[in-house]
């Protein structure tokens, strides 16, 4: 994982032209956990972001809201509930609560079941169930 420093010869953006760069998703192997990548065009003022997973049945399966990150390159780990329903949308939404809101972005993955536990044959390997 590389780690990121400011850098002073950023140009940075105003909040009207502050943007979602990239959005990456990768899912885990246990197939309950994703790996979200966001990058963000450098910023005069931190925004707020809201992040989703909707599953293949229009179902919130995940949700994440960030107020002011630091940084304008985020790494994080987003938690799926319930049983596999691909394919997944996750959806990031960049936005300043008394100003601009930028067009949100999605990426489309799947998530693959996990391999079957060797000893129990159980292939959740202590995924809950569903409710």
């Amino acid at each position: 994982m590389e780690f990121f420093l400011p850098e002073d010869h950023l140009t940075r953006a105003a909040p009207e032209e502050t943007r979602i760069t990239h959005l990456g998703a990768r899912p885990y192997p246990d197939g309950c956990r994703l790996r979200v990548n966001l990058e963000i065009t450098p910023f005069q003022k931190r925004p707020h972001l809201e992040l989703s997973v909707i599953d293949s049945e229009g179902e919130e399966v995940a949700s994440a809201s960030i107020v002011e990150p630091m940084n304008w390159k985020l790494e994080f780990t987003m938690h799926i509930r319930g049983e596999l329903s691909n394919p997944y949308t996750l959806t990031a939404s960049l936005f300043y609560p008394d100003g601009p809101t930028a067009e949100p972005r999605q990426v489309a993955f799947n998530v693959e079941p996990p391999p079957a536990d060797s000893e129990t044959g159980d292939p959740t390997q202590g995924r809950p169930a569903s409710v």
